[in-house]
């Protein structure tokens, strides 16, 4: 059978929606998505382990190349070790804002109002370390080479954030630029690399955010229709 390859392969039925609700669907997903935002208050009510766990297992569906997977998640709730982060964190922040970012850079971020200072990473209840894998091991030992690696692990982050908004809780993309640090403390392999530091938890109670304003369907899309058939 042509376009199978060498695999097994199981059927795929899922049930079949009437367009009505797909589109209420899609219209409700967006509704959903549209209020959320990243959030840099949080509330230190503990989240269980099992609901980390589930927004974890929710990104791992995401699809990869060539199903590799190239992705690891690491969740920190121990106080102890949040600190060294956010310590290490902002020690790198203090060399970003101090003089490494440029002066175009520093007046992107102004109306955000961020700095070094990070307070975040130690009031949220979890840290969440999302690691790329260059390459992957062979039960042998020998090397397994990762395919379309940043465009698999970009979407299993985005899996995550929505994941995330959908449990009713709140999240930052942060990268302190560079990561490397994050390496070293969580103990990962050589062949990993952190592409974000994600706090979870719930907003604090005076939680505020920028007052920023997406950009409308027309600024991020373009369109190539198919004609439309009159009926007779």
């Amino acid at each position: 059978m042509s376009g199978h390859g060498s695999g097994r392969h199981v059927a795929y039925t899922p049930p079949r929606l009437p367009i009505g609700a797909v589109t209420e669907r899609a219209q409700a997903f967006h509704a959903a998505l549209e209020t959320r935002r990243s959030v840099r208050m949080f509330d230190p009510t503990p989240v269980p382990r099992a609901v980390i766990a589930d927004l974890i297992r929710t990104a791992s569906s995401a699809p990869s190349g060539a199903h590799m997977q190239p992705w690891h998640f690491v969740a920190v709730s121990d106080p102890t070790l949040k600190l060294r982060i956010r310590e290490a964190a902002e020690a790198e922040e203090r060399k970003s804002y101090g003089g490494r970012m440029s002066e175009e850079w520093r007046q992107a971020l102004e109306p955000l109002g961020t700095d070094a200072v990070k307070p975040h990473l130690t009031e949220a209840p979890w840290l969440v370390v999302l690691f790329a894998q260059a390459w992957g091991v062979n039960p042998d030992g020998s090397k397994r080479k990762h395919y379309y690696v940043s465009e698999s692990v970009g979407i299993a982050a985005g899996f995550f954030i929505a994941a995330v908004h959908h449990a009713g809780l709140c999240t930052l993309p942060h990268t302190p630029s560079p990561m490397g640090f994050l390496g070293k403390l969580l103990g990962r392999p050589k062949q990993e690399r952190a592409t974000l530091l994600l706090p979870i938890g719930f907003p604090a109670a005076d939680c505020t955010v920028p007052d920023l304003q997406r950009k409308p369907l027309e600024a991020v899309s373009s369109w190539f229709e198919a004609p439309v058939v009159e009926q007779p």
